[in-house]
């Protein structure tokens, strides 16, 4: 019985020193590689790159025409043309996407709003862009955006 007890003790010590040196060398390995990574992440501050052309232009025309190209407009994405369903009813080609992210930023009468009724009740219409999926309101970059009293008073 004695016997039993001694064993079951220094089994437990024995499971003990194996946890704590098991956190000590876990320790010293993930201090060693954050060290490591800190060192080879640095970067030296003499080869910088500068914005701008990788050489310089050899005359005033090329210089012109690289200022040119950098200031070009992107291309005019596609009309979305829905085909499913019956045709819209409320007028949207006076509206766009308010998201940056979307192709169709900032273009208007792409057919790619439609409405999606006024939520909660309210006096603005919920619009939704087809081709990203962002919601916005009605007003949504107008005077009368998060403006709460009855739009003749704003007026």
């Amino acid at each position: 019985m004695v016997y039993d007890l001694c064993l079951h003790a220094l089994l437990l010590l024995g499971i003990l020193w194996l946890c704590v040196s098991l956190i000590w060398v876990w320790r010293q390995r993930h201090a060693a590689t954050s060290h490591a990574t800190t060192r080879a992440t640095r970067r030296s501050h003499a080869n910088k790159l500068f914005p701008g052309l990788t050489h310089k232009p050899s005359c005033a025309t090329c210089e012109d025409g690289a200022q040119e190209q950098a200031k070009a407009p992107p291309a005019a994405p596609s009309p979305m043309v829905t085909i499913r369903g019956c045709p819209r009813k409320v007028d949207t080609q006076h509206l766009f996407c308010p998201s940056a992210r979307c192709a169709y930023y900032g273009w208007v009468g792409f057919g790619n709003v439609c409405t999606n009724g006024h939520p909660s009740g309210g006096r603005w219409r919920q619009l939704q862009c087809v081709a990203c999926g962002t919601y916005f309101l009605e007003p949504h970059g107008t005077p009368l955006h998060g403006k709460r009293v009855a739009p003749e008073l704003v007026v």
